[in-house]
């Protein structure tokens, strides 16, 4: 097995545990952090004994999606491209790691559950709870997709999914209008299958119980062709929601339609912050 500096690795019994470890980052897409991911679970899905895969997260928050400065650092473009298809391929090629991750989560054999420990937000909040097969939550974990607000567009088929999960208008109002979801609305309204009221190595704790549980009285195997059976006819309809997602993603950066949302927050900033100076 690899050595992994950016999640925490281990099975226990049959439950393998991939965890974002990354707390002082809030558990960014940064680092290894996806690297190690994507290689965690291509270990457990030919793991010949364990039956539930489980992402979740070290710290308070379950992950705050993807480094924001990063993605629009001036020092990681080149001065200009040759064409439009030269930045589009470099775009796309930018962000074939999610699709290889977003792939991994479809195409996972085990029961894949999200284990949300705390808030999630961006493509923490976007990329997980509508491919997993069963999410379980903190109290704490609320959820915001703000990529209107950068211009950019719902992540890797998670237009798809959430309306899935949630409906069509709940859906919108959550990625078109950045809203913050409660994990008391999340469950109300079908994300979540269950909240529970801690948070923490409590909340870890919770979560390990309710499916060592479940591993008692139920066969391993028809847990998982249950899954099976249900994925097979929606897995192809699944990646071309994430294809799609990805090259409307590209098209905002070719326009750099971000880059714009971004410089225009950045100066708001500074002038808030001046005129706090100033007082």
């Amino acid at each position: 097995m690899a050595a992994y500096t950016d999640i925490k690795f281990e099975i226990k019994g049959k439950v393998g545990i991939i965890k974002f470890n990354r707390p002082k980052a809030l558990n960014s897409f940064g680092g290894n952090l996806i690297n190690d991911t994507i290689d965690a679970l291509r270990v457990l899905n030919n793991h010949p004994e364990t039956v539930f895969t489980v992402l979740t997260g070290e710290g308070r928050f379950f992950s705050a999606g993807a480094d924001v400065k990063a993605a629009f650092n001036p020092s990681t473009e080149p001065e200009e491209y040759r064409n439009v298809a030269e930045k589009k391929l470099a775009y796309l090629q930018r962000f074939a790691y999610a699709t290889e991750l977003l792939r991994c989560m479809i195409d996972h054999h085990k029961v894949l559950v999200l284990a949300l420990n705390g808030p999630a937000v961006g493509g923490g909040a976007a990329w997980f709870p509508g491919i997993a097969d069963i999410v379980l939550a903190s109290n704490t974990a609320w959820l915001q997709c703000p990529f209107s607000a950068l211009a950019l567009v719902p992540e890797n088929g998670s237009a798809i999914s959430f309306a899935q999960h949630m409906g069509i208008h709940r859906a919108n109002d959550f990625l078109m209008f950045g809203r913050k979801l409660s994990a008391k609305e999340c469950e109300e309204w079908g994300l979540y299958n269950r909240v529970y009221d801690c948070a923490g190595d409590q909340f870890q704790g919770e979560v390990l119980g309710f499916l060592e549980a479940q591993l008692e009285v139920n066969d391993g195997k028809s847990m998982m062709e249950m899954k099976r059976l249900q994925n097979a006819p929606i897995r192809d309809a699944r990646m071309m929601a994430v294809v799609n997602a990805v090259d409307a993603l590209a098209e905002r950066f070719v326009e750099d339609a971000p880059k714009k949302r971004f410089e225009d927050k950045k100066r708001l900033l500074e002038s808030k912050s001046k005129n706090k100076s100033k007082i």
